[in-house]
């Protein structure tokens, strides 16, 4: 069975969802057919170690998370969990770090339909010159988070 429970944070509205005691989706929107709202034990630890990492307490979370993708996901997914705090790649440089140097538009949708936002920092990529491009909860949202960690607030 999968718990989700929804939280206000600063940056908007957040779905967290566990299965068999693993975070398996943060995001932004969620499909909660077949999920019943719980707020678990390890969904609350999720939502405090978040709210740190709003205020800036948190700089990495210890929280079990489970992945499920495609290979080229997966290797996606982990190299994002490999990118320095307030540190950012471009999708050129992700690409070439999973080994598909002309990868940078399959890596852009791996990275678009990344289940766990922020503890899987899908926001630190950027464009070849540094843009903010393409986040799912926005460029507000990924300003925002890349601002905290870099203490640009």
């Amino acid at each position: 069975m999968q718990y989700y429970y929804p939280y206000q944070t600063p940056i908007g509205n957040i779905w967290i969802v566990e299965d068999s005691n693993y975070i398996v989706k943060i995001n932004y929107k969620i499909d909660i057919h077949d999920m019943e709202k719980k707020e678990t034990e390890l969904i609350k630890k999720t939502f405090q170690q978040l709210m740190d990492y709003f205020a800036g307490k948190r700089r990495s979370f210890d929280i079990p998370i489970k992945l499920t993708g495609t290979k080229f996901q997966m290797q996606v997914w982990e190299a994002l969990q490999t990118i320095p705090y307030g540190e950012t790649w471009s999708y050129k440089h992700l690409a070439e770090t999973v080994g598909n140097p002309k990868g940078c538009r399959a890596v852009g949708l791996a990275n678009n339909r990344n289940p766990i936002s922020i503890i899987v920092p899908c926001h630190r990529v950027v464009g070849i010159k540094g843009d903010l491009v393409g986040y799912a909860g926005g460029i507000d949202t990924k300003k925002y988070l890349l601002d905290i960690e870099q203490n640009k607030w």
